[in-house]
């Protein structure tokens, strides 16, 4: 539910400025437990067609507000 929420706010803010999901070149997930990370993926690939964006993911002791997961993105327009 966390790795749905995260990418349809990311949708967003990029519709918001003009870019959509095909415009994210990487993305870097930041997860409290690596074994969610298969549940994490499904959804994932929900969101972006091959080729997927880069991706690095990092486990991390801890997110605010007692998230599970966060997603941050690289987005360029193609062709500029």
């Amino acid at each position: 539910a966390q790795t749905n929420q995260c990418l349809a706010n990311m949708r967003s803010v990029l519709n918001l400025n003009g870019f959509d999901m095909t415009d994210v070149v990487k993305t870097t997930v930041f997860m409290t437990d690596f074994k969610e990370f298969e549940d994490m993926n499904k959804e994932y690939t929900k969101f972006f067609d091959q080729p997927y964006p880069a991706r690095s993911a990092v486990q991390v002791g801890a997110l605010a507000k007692g998230a599970k997961l966060e997603i941050d993105c690289i987005a360029v327009k193609k062709g500029k």
